[in-house]
């Protein structure tokens, strides 16, 4: 189990980790073409050949007239097709924020960039292992959260992360692994949409990956993997970005990789060693 599993708004992780089984050669399981098929002539292959070249060329000149979403034969006027925005993946260029409040980024620039890095620095330290020791929680609610929002969440979060809740994470009260373990709970944003704004209010999906588990030789609940989305419902408020509320979907995830799992002495270390970032869209 995980935090937030059964909490909307504590923001944890939800969801186990998957394993994929390679199928033979030829059963018709290949997720990605089906069955191999039987060889081709060699005049069938040449005729590919010079197909491929032919679309590859059709293929590479279109690309070349397209350049910045205009092409010569419209005199720079926007293609009536539609297509992806830049924006949703190309970075913003603005450099992360300076400042931070009890450890966590801050002063957020009043526009939609800023919306969306707050919101991504936001979703690190709402879905970390900090979050479930109340002294820390406490300081995180009070710098991430509009003021009359404070109390109600703090409250909520706290019964959420009970006692109870936290011992079969395998932590005491406080949050704390036993000893020779380490809970493990870190974030990484993969990017960001805005499904609406203005100068007061913004709505920001946080499309995430992370791990959450506990590493230790006796562990019963080991570190894993998973992806999820963060939607944070923000304001502009005492002159930065605050959230007001935010929940938790699983996804979109992709098919998982085949590597192999580390030891937890290994993965103890490397959360330890490897420290994290302040976000810029």
């Amino acid at each position: 189990m995980s935090p937030g599993d059964e909490h909307e708004t504590s923001g944890g992780y939800g969801g186990t980790g998957q394993t994929r089984t390679r199928l033979p050669q030829g059963t018709g399981g290949d997720i990605y073409g089906g069955a191999r098929r039987g060889g081709r002539s060699s005049s069938s292959k040449s005729l590919v050949t010079v197909v491929a070249v032919v679309v590859l060329l059709i293929a590479a000149i279109a690309f070349a007239n397209r350049g910045d979403g205009t092409s010569a034969s419209n005199n720079g006027t926007t293609s009536s097709g539609s297509k992806p925005d830049a924006a949703s993946t190309a970075a913003t260029g603005t450099k992360p924020v300076q400042s931070k409040a009890s450890g966590i980024p801050a002063g957020f620039a009043h526009d939609q960039q800023g919306a969306e890095s707050a919101a991504t620095n936001y979703a690190t330290v709402l879905v970390s292992a900090d979050i479930l020791k109340p002294a820390r929680r406490a300081e995180i609610v009070q710098q991430v959260f509009a003021a009359d929002k404070q109390t109600a969440l703090e409250n909520s979060l706290d019964q959420a992360y009970s006692k109870d809740f936290l011992s079969k994470l395998g932590l005491d009260e406080n949050g704390n692994a036993t000893s020779g373990n380490t809970y493990v709970s870190r974030t990484v944003p993969i990017g960001t949409k805005v499904t609406s704004y203005s100068d007061t209010a913004a709505t920001v999906e946080v499309w995430c990956t992370g791990l959450y588990g506990t590493a230790g030789t006796a562990s019963t609940n080991p570190v894993t993997s998973d992806w999820f989305t963060l939607t944070l419902h923000l304001r502009w408020a005492d002159t930065d970005w605050k959230a007001d509320s935010f929940s938790q979907k699983d996804g979109p995830a992709p098919v998982p990789g085949d590597n192999k799992a580390s030891t937890a002495d290994a993965m103890a270390k490397a959360v330890q060693e490897y420290g994290g970032f302040t976000y810029a869209r």
